[in-house]
């Protein structure tokens, strides 16, 4: 299992950016599907955004799409989620995850490792 380290939470007003990073501890980060998923309070934990092993392939919930950007640098070991023009209902815990398999990638379920979660705030 790896083991993941989230940072680059804060407060935040509404319309601006933020940058959150995941740097796995294993050696092999380059075999793992990387996705982040956030929880808000009172709501179930949701899918964000997640990115292949490689790189190329990168998918996000409909939330978020075109305002979140999703990367890895594999040979720096990290995963980054450039989030702009950021609203209130972002507003929440963001935890990264990884897996193995590129496959259902949306689900909870099959992520086998996830970090700590940063709190990522926004403010009218």
């Amino acid at each position: 299992q790896e083991q993941l380290l989230e940072s680059g939470g804060g407060l935040v007003q509404v319309g601006d950016s933020l940058r959150l990073s995941c740097t796995p501890s294993g050696r092999a980060f380059s075999r793992y599907v990387l996705a982040w998923f956030r929880q808000a309070p009172g709501k179930e934990r949701e899918f964000v955004a997640a990115v292949s092993g490689s790189g190329n392939i990168r998918d996000y919930a409909d939330s978020v799409r075109g305002r979140f950007t999703i990367s890895r640098d594999n040979a720096k070991n990290t995963m980054t989620l450039e989030m702009n023009r950021l609203k209130t209902d972002d507003a929440a815990v963001y935890h990264c995850a990884a897996r193995g398999i590129w496959t259902r990638w949306w689900k909870e379920e099959g992520y086998d490792s996830w970090g700590q979660g940063t709190q990522v705030t926004v403010s009218t």
